[in-house]
């Protein structure tokens, strides 16, 4: 018997649920089970439906399917119709799962005990909700694949012999956000970007990669400040350069994780350090009445210890999934759990560098400054993060408090542990490539300008190394020459003709 529904599966439609379709269709897969069960779930990105035409049609929002890929209008028709075409939201399926309760998954593997989606969903049923169903152990079928490899990035993968699948999944139930294969990604996949940067460190002389390393260190931990809104001394963005510089040198946990909060918050008289005890959210106050007004809530305080549990189990399970794809579902994960009063944007791009330094995919000594790149993309990463926040806000009850924090009313842990990072990771593949063929090819060339600059400044001008450096730094900034202004305060010994030669000797260095 399949478990009781609110609404029949519905027919063609323009609108489904305040989504405009690109023409009269029928949804399908997970946005016909969201629509029949009523399920509380972010909506994904994608959503499935029958076009009345025989071709397929795509926006960002909708794909449209032909009527010969119509499934049977029942549960298991849908459920296999979005193993099929749609991959794993399991955010949809354990919610659905926790409505149907195991009856209705028993009968669809009753009913095909051999076949792979039904023992697909068999192992998802008992993996996502703890809960073992009256069935008995399979005894045959070849081994599936629990996440089709075609569709999404997944482990090597374990066998299970009761349901006779490969357990590939990224992550445990605590923590698996999962990331699509689309062409950006495969493409960035292609660049084989992490023999490029190790490439680009082999052809700069290792005093000049030292000196590049530094700089770019530094203007990360800066850059990391500045997309907080915050202008941070030196001792601290160096305190906290240092500490970038040691990523993926110690294990993930949450004795690390406090530590690095240690680091990264100067001034601790007015926070309570370590996991946050009340609620928390993203966003601003109302200026009159001083009500929250949230841009995103953060997961609740009494579901930390396990969400923490998950992202340290996926950093350690994931460890052959691609290194970019691992830092951005691991990251930006971990910043929409947001477990701490403060602290949570610079942690969170610090575990970028922990992963692409701990898989080996960075070049030992080197930081890819990724918090400068973001900074230079600010908008892109805002609408990134808002991806997810803003699908998920309207899911979650609460309420003001009385410190006008708020307090989540329902229970929200899943929204944080299952969600599509394919946009994160996209975006993050793009800092990548940039810091790789930009920013450190640029801080190299410029650090070898600089240098033959300053050894034929010295071979025209006996002067102090500081002073030639500014020279070469007025210069630089001034479009080519050198300011009157500076002239006569800085430089003011100079000859006519030399200030001339100078110029000269410091434009050719940079622009020969």
């Amino acid at each position: 018997m399949e478990a009781y529904q609110k609404n029949p599966f519905s027919g063609p439609v323009t609108v489904f649920q305040e989504h405009r379709l690109p023409e009269q269709a029928k949804p399908v897969g997970y946005a016909a089970l969201m629509d029949a069960y009523e399920l509380a779930v972010p909506t994904p990105i994608r959503l499935t439906a029958i076009g009345a035409h025989h071709r397929i049609i795509e926006t960002d929002n909708w794909r449209l399917l032909t009527p010969r890929h119509d499934p049977e209008a029942s549960l298991e028709g849908h459920l296999i119709f979005a193993l099929k075409y749609e991959g794993l939201d399991l955010a949809i399926l354990k919610r659905l799962f926790l409505t149907i309760g195991g009856e209705s998954i028993e009968a669809i593997v009753k009913g095909s005990p051999t076949g792979a989606y039904a023992r697909r969903l068999w192992f998802l049923y008992e993996w996502l909700t703890g809960q073992k169903l009256d069935l008995p152990d399979a005894k045959n079928g070849i081994y599936v694949p629990v996440v089709d490899p075609k569709q999404q990035w997944a482990t090597g993968g374990k066998p299970v012999s009761r349901h006779r699948v490969k357990d590939n999944l990224p992550g445990t139930p605590e923590f698996c956000p999962m990331v699509f294969k689309t062409k950006l990604i495969t493409d960035f996949m292609a660049m084989d970007l992490r023999s490029k940067a190790e490439k680009a460190v082999a052809a700069v002389p290792k005093d000049i990669m030292a000196r590049a390393a530094a700089f770019l260190l530094l203007k990360d931990s800066k850059s990391s400040y500045v997309i907080e809104g915050e202008n941070a001394p030196q001792d601290r963005i160096q305190r906290w350069g240092r500490a970038i510089g040691e990523a993926g040198l110690r294990a993930l946990d949450l004795e690390e994780l406090n530590r690095l909060q240690n680091i990264v918050i100067g001034d601790q008289r007015f926070l309570r350090m370590g996991l946050r005890t009340e609620g928390g959210f993203v966003g601003t106050h109302d200026r009159d009445t001083q009500m929250p007004l949230p841009d995103h809530i953060s997961a609740r305080h009494n579901d930390l210890v396990s969400l923490i549990d998950g992202l340290v189990a996926f950093d350690r399970l994931a460890a052959d999934i691609d290194p970019v794809i691992a830092a951005a579902v691991f990251a930006f994960g971990f910043v929409y759990v947001h477990p701490y009063e403060d602290g949570n944007g610079r942690i969170h791009r610090y575990l970028i560098h922990h992963i692409l330094a701990h898989r080996g995919f960075t070049p030992p000594g080197v930081t890819f400054p990724i918090s400068a790149a973001i900074l230079d993309e600010i908008d892109k990463y805002r609408v990134v993060l808002e991806s997810y926040s803003k699908r998920l806000l309207p899911l979650i009850d609460w309420r003001p408090t009385a410190s006008n924090n708020v307090e989540v009313l329902n229970d929200t842990a899943d929204y944080y542990r299952f969600f599509d990072a394919t946009p994160h990771a996209e975006f993050l593949y793009g800092c990548v490539q940039r810091t790789i063929e930009q920013d450190l090819p640029q801080e190299a060339a410029y650090l070898r300008s600089h240098d033959i600059a300053l050894t034929a400044i010295m071979s025209r001008v006996e002067m102090p190394d500081r002073m030639a450096e500014q020279l070469i730094l007025f210069v630089r900034q001034n479009g080519g020459h050198l300011s009157k202004k500076r002239r006569e305060r800085e430089f003011e010994a100079l000859t006519d003709r030399e200030v001339e030669d100078l110029e000269t000797i410091i434009n050719d260095a940079f622009d020969g």
